[in-house]
């Protein structure tokens, strides 16, 4: 891993953004010119096919390139691997995040492990897009305990430390900052939203509406089950027991026989979902503390 010796490192994920990525470059410089800090920009070329790298360098970034297209979110994992700033903004290569929002966001780093860019009404944003993060924030708010204003957005400022503590989490698709968001959360961490107007972005949008939007929901479970189990065998288990309950109830009442094996056999499961949450929550909490001491351990290696 590289010392760290700046302030602030830029992430930029690219694939196939020539139009886009010099101006995102220049506006990020020009905003920065005047601030007290030392940083740097590095775009990760996502195996582009076009001429991405070539204008990101000539903008000024540094540029690291992945030999094959493989993955928004692994292109962030490359970035978090080879940045060196105690801070670390990633943002869009396509034009949509307003980098005059960045002084901003570093403003509220500075009281908290993540800064979020939540998109406000009035943003250039598809209505699809609009109705699926709407149910994606429930989900995450019902997990976390706490309102999540915009979960996939990918403008986000976050301490290095803790990027790199989750970074084993992260998967390869546009669903890391959803996973990041709810990773923070669920440790502990403190996490501020700071609006933003979302521009449209320049060229066609690489998510894949159905596919990614069921990897998001699938995101969502699976760190749920990492940091917090009961969440999902709570509710699973008092479905299931009220399920076996009604049904027997409804023999009793109504036809007049007993409530049956199906009945007991529904409440008997009810009960094991319970139980294996109650073990899941305890291998989540072993989990959690392996990680807070693998973290320690690298940071004394350092």
């Amino acid at each position: 891993m590289e010392k760290i010796t700046l302030d602030l490192s830029l992430i930029i994920p690219a694939y196939n953004e020539e139009k886009s990525i010099a101006e995102v470059i220049k506006e990020i410089n020009s905003i920065l010119a005047n601030q007290d800090l030392s940083y740097e920009i590095l775009v990760v070329d996502d195996g582009s096919d076009d001429r991405t790298a070539e204008e990101a360098a000539s903008a000024g970034a540094r540029v690291v390139n992945h030999p094959e297209n493989i993955g928004n979110g692994a292109s962030i994992k490359t970035g978090i691997r080879n940045a060196r700033g105690n801070l670390l903004l990633m943002m869009d290569a396509d034009g949509q995040h307003p980098p005059n929002m960045i002084p901003v966001m570093l403003n509220e780093a500075g009281k908290y492990d993540m800064v979020v860019g939540a998109r406000k009404k009035g943003s250039d944003t598809d209505l699809h897009r609009d109705l699926g993060n709407l149910v994606y924030n429930a989900l995450a708010s019902y997990v976390t305990g706490r309102k999540i204003e915009d979960l996939t957005s990918g403008f986000r400022v976050i301490r290095s430390e803790i990027a790199r503590r989750f970074i084993y989490l992260l998967p390869n698709t546009f669903s890391y900052p959803s996973t990041i968001t709810l990773a923070v959360l669920r440790s502990g961490g403190s996490l501020s939203y700071v609006p933003i107007e979302s521009k449209r972005r320049v060229g066609k949008s690489k998510i894949k509406i159905i596919q990614d939007g069921m990897r998001f929901l699938t995101i969502i479970l699976r760190v749920t089950t990492y940091y917090s189990p009961l969440k999902i065998f709570i509710p699973a288990s008092i479905l299931m027991f009220l399920t076996g309950f009604g049904y027997g109830l409804f023999k009793v009442v109504f036809l007049n026989t007993s409530y049956g094996p199906t009945s007991a056999m529904l409440m008997t499961v009810s009960v094991v979902i319970f139980l294996v949450g109650l073990v899941s929550e305890q291998i989540a909490q072993l989990m959690y503390l392996w990680s807070e001491n693998r973290l320690g351990n690298d940071i004394n290696q350092e």
